[in-house]
């Protein structure tokens, strides 16, 4: 996340000495930039000039609008998405220094070795982030998350990989995506560093972490309860939240399917009639129902159309009122709460 860093001592027993370690103090844009639509298609043809000049109009679009956050992942496009912001940084040198960047690393497409299978053992995640690195054409990483819970994976050993890139000057701070509180407590009791940032799908289209909580002691809530305490730790702890799909799809901005639910259809008309109450755009009135949590969620973008990122910038700045808050979100429920 965009953060200021603060440091805190840790005893290194290898050399009995102190180093200092970034803290997780979440600061910056409330919107990212999700980078999982650039660099075409999701196979293995050659990164073309158009792809990165449509990489170069998303990034032009989004610092425009002040996001200073940029999301990647070492699979977005099988790694092309990454290989274009390295070619605008070619380019544009200085274009490195205006934002910061995050990259996700830990799922692994079926192969020679095996299956489509989560890794997040020391040796993987290493090569991953010198991967990455080299990709982006930069010489550190801001924010390493860790793609997927590996029911493998052993928090030292994750550790371990967190020590030595850290050490060596390459990752700057570490986050997680898609993890339930247990796995938090897990991991950041074995972490020299407090996780800055858990990554969850999180929109109007997507309410049981919101279940999780308004209906714990209904039926309507039991399907939503694997969320348990996952937002009220991550609040405690200081983990920022990010909600990856924040958009919902654009099923609510003008996007919706022919066949969708009445629900959507339903939400999709309250967005359209609070974005010409407050006078912006579809897209913003969808962000900022997600803005209003006090968890203080960042919402990760993920349209590659400059037009629709632009449709974002008003998100920070609508006041929507408790009663239309909980319009829309009962609204996209498509049932009454309990």
């Amino acid at each position: 996340m965009c953060a200021f860093v603060r440091t805190m001592p840790l005893h290194r027993p290898q050399d009995n000495q102190l180093m200092n370690l970034p803290t997780n103090e979440p600061a910056g844009s409330r919107l990212i930039y999700g980078c999982m639509g650039l660099g075409g298609g999701w196979n293995q043809d050659a990164l073309q000039a158009g792809h990165i000049a449509q990489a170069q109009a998303a990034v032009e679009a989004a610092l425009a609008i002040g996001i200073t956050l940029f999301d990647h992942a070492n699979i977005y496009t099988l790694g092309k998405a990454e290989q274009c912001f390295g070619e605008l940084f070619k380019q544009q040198p200085s274009l490195r220094h205006q934002m910061q960047l995050q990259t996700k690393c830990g799922i692994r497409f079926a192969d020679a070795s095996g299956p489509k299978r989560y890794d997040l053992s020391s040796n993987h995640i290493i090569e991953s982030v010198h991967a990455s690195l080299r990709r982006l054409h930069t010489d550190h990483i801001d924010v390493l998350m860790l793609h997927r819970p590996d029911p493998l994976m052993e928090p030292d050993d994750i550790n371990l990989a967190w020590r030595t890139l850290f050490e060596a000057g390459k990752v700057r701070q570490l986050g997680v995506s898609n993890m339930h509180a247990g796995q938090l407590r897990q991991l950041g009791a074995a972490l020299d560093v407090p996780l800055v940032a858990n990554q969850l799908e999180m929109s109007l289209l997507k309410t049981d972490w919101l279940d999780a909580d308004t209906c714990f002691n209904d039926a309507q809530g039991q399907s939503s309860l694997v969320w348990g305490d996952t937002l009220q730790y991550c609040q405690s702890q200081q983990i920022g939240l990010q909600a990856w799909g924040s958009l919902g799809k654009g099923w609510f901005s003008g996007g919706a399917p022919q066949d969708a639910s009445p629900a959507v259809l339903a939400t999709a008309q309250l967005v359209q009639d609070l974005a010409e109450e407050h006078a912006v755009a579809r897209e913003s009135i969808v962000l900022a129902w997600l803005l209003k949590h006090p968890a203080r969620i960042q919402a990760v973008i993920g349209t590659a159309q400059p037009e629709r990122i632009r449709a974002c910038r008003d998100a920070g700045r609508v006041a929507l009122t408790r009663a239309q808050w909980y319009a829309l979100y009962q609204s996209a429920r498509g049932r009454p709460l309990p």
